[in-house]
């Protein structure tokens, strides 16, 4: 396997885009990454999505996307793995230049969900869960979190208030990042008194969806000789649980996180102390706690105590959600794990601003699918 680094990044605001289409969201990252990279050809393009064809009545984004930017002919696919779709159209991206197969590769992750009906978004995100077991039971996406949020606090007796500041950071974070959807802060008074959407999850512990694209161009590390600091993957891995949650031995417990977080470190040849910056899937507060433990961040049952005593802020012990998270920057869930990415190779450049994390050597992003279902974890190493 030959080594691969990332060149060039694009994204699009999160929002309501009224104004523009599924294409032409996705070709505004591609494109943009491209250019940062100066590069006009590539051999692969690997579309992360999920709800296209529910939300769009569009299928075919490989084509799509290439035909619209000017790769036609380029081998292009869609990869679907429900909001970890992202993370897992980046790996394919990886594989394809670590493999040989291809000397460049654009990785685009895009979500347009604000042109259908609510009840078309909720009906399309249930079906990361499992048909026949939990959605044709009566039992929504949300719920599936609310009961393992709620049986969390019961085993390991935590207050609702508990998870406030994961979402605090999180918005913190997002005032400084002009792509994020929602740039204002929140105060511990707003989160408990929101509005309660599946007890014991409130509007403040869930994530807004909407419209956005993000991009990577992917080349062999061996091309990159400018001066500059290049980013490579120092690893790259995915894993599975049961699709059900009831099916699963520890349901409050990732253990495809764990099992791709550990197989990552491995590959990097370090531990998660050394981890300067985690973009984890906060889709809900009690992810957000699963992924620091299942990343061996935090002991099992202890993710709340590291917001609470301030380990996850800019200059804690481990920085998260640096540029809003899924909670602040927004959660277009098809082309989340693509924002990680980009957030990620910001950090490890230097250009994260107002929220530039201290330690620029490693950073990782977990892209959860389902409720832990299938997870994709990467780790960018900045080589000087």
């Amino acid at each position: 396997m030959q080594e691969v680094a990332v060149i060039g990044i694009g994204q699009t605001k999160i929002d309501e885009h009224w104004d523009k289409s599924l294409r032409e969201l996705a070709g505004d990252a591609a494109l943009a990454a491209m250019a940062e990279a100066q590069i006009d050809r590539v051999d692969t393009i690997y579309v992360g999505n999920m709800l296209s064809g529910v939300a769009n009545a569009q299928a075919q984004l490989g084509s799509m996307l290439s035909d619209w930017i000017g790769q036609r002919y380029s081998e292009a696919i869609k990869i679907e793995s429900a909001c970890s779709s992202g993370g897992a159209a980046f790996r394919a991206g990886y594989l394809s230049v670590a493999s040989g197969e291809a000397d460049v590769s654009l990785v685009v992750g895009v979500e347009k969900m604000t042109d259908s009906p609510s009840s078309e978004i909720t009906a399309g995100l249930a079906t990361a869960a499992d048909a026949d077991w939990e959605v044709d039971q009566g039992v929504s996406f949300v719920a599936l979190n609310a009961l393992i949020m709620k049986r969390y606090m019961h085993e390991y007796h935590w207050r609702d208030i508990d998870f406030a500041e994961f979402s605090i950071n999180a918005h913190a974070n997002a005032v400084h990042n002009p792509y994020a959807r929602f740039q204002q802060p929140l105060t511990e008074s707003q989160f408990i008194n929101s509005p309660m959407i599946c007890d014991p999850i409130n509007l403040m512990d869930a994530s807004p969806i909407g419209d956005g694209a993000a991009a990577a161009l992917l080349v062999r590390a061996d091309w990159v000789t400018s001066d500059v600091s290049k980013i490579i993957v120092a690893g790259s891995a995915a894993a599975t649980d049961t699709i059900a949650i009831h099916n699963r031995k520890e349901p409050l417990w990732l253990a495809a996180g764990e099992k791709s977080t550990r197989d990552v470190y491995e590959q990097a040849g370090i531990s998660p102390a050394e981890i300067g910056v985690f973009e984890y899937h906060d889709a809900f507060t009690i992810m957000a706690a699963l992924s620091l433990e299942a990343a061996g961040f935090a002991e099992r049952g202890k993710g709340p105590a590291l917001a609470k005593e301030g380990m996850i802020k800019i200059n804690g012990r481990i920085p998260v959600a640096t540029r809003g998270g899924l909670k602040a920057r927004g959660h277009p869930v098809g082309a989340t794990g693509m924002y990680q990415i980009v957030e990620v190779v910001q950090q490890l450049r230097g250009q994260a601003g107002e929220t530039q994390v201290p330690r620029q050597d490693f950073g990782m992003a977990l892209n959860i699918g389902g409720s832990g279902s299938n997870i994709t974890s990467h780790i960018l190493k900045r080589v000087k």
